[in-house]
């Protein structure tokens, strides 16, 4: 068996490399765009138009009761971030994120992570996409490359580097690690190197530009797999609020 956790750093890495480093394996029909699969455009953009909707909605909400009952709206937030470890950081203050929340930028988040879950393909007992990605040397090569004949007693790891989720300049917190949206390959490979620096004892990789692993595995912000013979036997919930690795100790302790 092996780990996925395609993670972005400035948000997750402590909680990603206090748990289990992650991976995951894939193929073809995986891989087919959207319209290839049989779903008309014009049913996503009416899905994509849905999701906007929603997500402006309960922003709006959001933003109205955080006017209105500012100090009931954070106790609310604050219990959120328990689940998350948020709130014992002590990088964290909770002015620091607290008061971002249904901004625009955190708008513009919301949306594009619930857009991203219509391009899964990580199916639970289904082949696991074996997506491109880049080691930190800028070599290209896939995710089933990591799988090993002699791996640790029960499973492999490796992190995927994806997207920032709190870029500063994007849905940022204050007082985070200073990285911002990654504009090229070499971006996102120095940021990478942020996350080496923690010595995350496992390989890591990071994401192509094209974001490919991050859609196929609708990982944004954060998520974990457990890969075991190239199909998927562990698919976590989306971080952070139901990001887990008790889950997958649990799991691989079965295996």
């Amino acid at each position: 068996g092996w780990l996925l956790c395609p993670a972005p750093l400035s948000s997750s890495a402590q909680r990603c490399l206090s748990g289990a480093p992650l991976v995951c394996p894939s193929i073809s029909k995986s891989a087919l765009p959207l319209a290839e699969m049989g779903l008309p455009w014009l049913w996503l953009w009416l899905k994509r138009l849905g999701i906007f909707l929603q997500v402006a909605v309960e922003v709006a909400v959001g933003k109205v009761l955080m006017t209105l009952f500012p100090e009931r709206a954070k106790r609310n937030i604050l219990a959120m971030g328990q689940k998350t470890g948020m709130t014992r950081n002590p990088r964290f203050s909770p002015d620091n994120w607290v008061p971002t929340f249904f901004s625009i930028q955190y708008f513009w988040f919301v949306l594009k992570v619930r857009w991203q879950r219509l391009e899964d393909r990580a199916e639970l007992g289904g082949l696991a996409p074996n997506c491109t990605v880049i080691r930190l040397s800028g070599q290209k090569c896939n995710i089933w490359d990591f799988i090993q004949d002699d791996f640790a007693s029960t499973a492999d790891f490796l992190i995927i580097y994806i997207e920032e989720a709190h870029a500063t300049d994007g849905w940022a917190f204050k007082n985070n690690v200073d990285i911002r949206q990654h504009r090229s390959l070499q971006d996102r490979l120095r940021a990478a190197h942020l996350l080496l620096d923690r010595s995350p004892q496992c390989p890591v990789v990071v994401d192509t530009m094209q974001n490919q692993s991050s859609q196929l595995y609708a990982a944004l912000p954060e998520r974990l797999y457990v890969v075991q013979e190239g199909r998927i036997c562990y698919k976590g919930k989306p971080g952070p609020w139901n990001y887990n690795p008790e889950e997958v100790r649990t799991v691989l302790e079965k295996l």
